[in-house]
């Protein structure tokens, strides 16, 4: 099925894992429906880009497909950074256009104010900023030019999250006590470009993938938090950077409930599966207690090859069948199909009904009401993650001490 509206050119922002392994299998598909025009990718080199490029994953899911790269793979020296070319991209792409922000935590902002200054809306990975008040000045330059942004939660896209949402707010669970998550990504990590941004200053597992769950009990719930206490364990990548591998998070709600998160940089590369992750939520009724329980390691699917090819590069392995695979379908080549790809598609359909609605007053109106529905997240139902994400940075170098967040008069964090 072709698409009949006014398809957007799409300039990615980064490109590395989650562009190859997410976002551009989403938008080549969705370039393939009508909906998508034009695709650019910008790196700080050409490496990424040639990596994309000659991907055999990619050529095998999307074959003729391919994106304009910046700076040119096949002619730019390979070992010269160019870290300011965003900023000619940008300038480049007609107003009314998509900015997918897909670049190390640090630097969303820099990136989100400057693709809203030129007029584009934008999808960016999670989290969006690493302070509250940056997300509120987003939301507020955003809305006020009729501008919409997305964050990339794509977990609230879980079909078993948006279950579990729908039973919470019909009260079938009664409310939530207590419960713990985990995210635990490969081994492998530490040998990638994580050593080069992943370190101390910049990042850590607790706002990187911890966020996923907190956001989880959030959007599940409704409940927001009011305290954050993270304790990190220091380490060095094999190039020496230090940065926090491991990490030890809890959360009080508002209704006194505590979430407990453990999250790190070393899953075994010759486990099932390519990382360890699952949530459970213990809640009490009138008449007793309730669990939603999400098992992520283990989802009903495994798989044995002859050889050592699965996702963590071993024989045996536990597939996930809903994040993202790729499948036949009746078009060419393969069809991107999970949670992953249902986030992106929405988030560009917010785009599109944006885009169509006329007025900047009109614009205001729709953005609103995707603000209030709350299924994707928005600078505004959102930024619970960026309170959180700002007190757990100060906890981690303040070694785990509580920081609390107050909503009223501002939302702020405070010791």
């Amino acid at each position: 099925m072709t698409h009949k509206g006014n398809p957007v050119d799409i300039l990615i922002i980064g490109g590395g894992m989650i562009t190859h392994d997410q976002l551009l299998p989403s938008l080549y598909h969705l370039q393939r429906l009508g909906r998508v025009a034009k695709i650019s990718i910008c790196a700080l080199n050409t490496r990424p880009l040639k990596e994309l490029a000659e991907s055999p994953t990619l050529q095998a899911a999307f074959p003729g497909q391919s994106f304009h790269s910046i700076p040119d793979y096949e002619t730019e020296d390979p070992d010269r950074s160019c870290p300011d070319l965003y900023k000619e991209a940008l300038a480049s792409l007609p107003p009314d256009q998509v900015v997918v922000v897909a670049v190390p935590d640090p630097l969303h902002d820099r990136m989100i104010r400057a693709a809203l200054a030129d007029n584009q809306h934008v999808l960016c990975v999670k989290p969006l900023v690493q302070k509250c008040a940056q997300a509120f000045e987003i939301e507020q330059l955003a809305k006020s030019k009729g501008l919409f942004v997305g964050i990339e939660y794509h977990k609230r896209f879980d079909r078993r999250a948006l279950i579990a949402r729908k039973d919470y707010r019909a009260g079938k669970f009664g409310e939530f006590k207590i419960g713990e998550a985990r995210m635990v990504e490969p081994w492998l990590y530490r040998y990638s470009n994580f050593q080069n941004w992943f370190t101390k200053e910049n990042a850590d597992p607790f706002t990187y993938v911890g966020c996923h769950y907190v956001d989880q009990v959030y959007f599940i719930t409704g409940l927001r938090p009011v305290s954050v206490s993270v304790r990190g364990i220091e380490g060095a990548f094999p190039n020496g950077n230090a940065a926090y591998l491991w990490s030890l998070g809890i959360v009080t709600f508002e209704n006194g409930g505590l979430l407990s998160l453990i999250n790190g940089l070393g899953y075994p590369d010759e486990g099932a599966g390519p990382n360890d992750q699952g949530i459970n939520l213990f809640c009490e009724g009138k008449n007793g207690g309730a669990l939603i329980g999400h098992n992520d390691q283990l989802r009903g699917v495994v798989h044995s090859y002859t050889t050592n090819t699965g996702p963590g590069g071993t024989h045996y392995n536990y597939i996930n069948p809903d994040y993202f695979q790729y499948v036949s379908w009746p078009g060419p080549g393969l069809k991107p199909v999970g949670y992953g790809y249902d986030s992106v598609e929405a988030i560009l359909a917010a785009i599109e009904q944006v885009r169509s609605a006329g007025s900047t007053d009109t614009r205001r109106n729709v953005i609103d009401e995707i603000d209030r529905k709350g299924l994707i997240a928005t600078p505004a139902n959102s930024f619970i993650n960026e309170l959180v994400t700002e007190a757990a940075r100060l906890s981690l170098t303040h070694g785990g001490k509580e920081y609390r967040i107050v909503y009223k008069p501002t939302p702020r964090v405070i010791e």
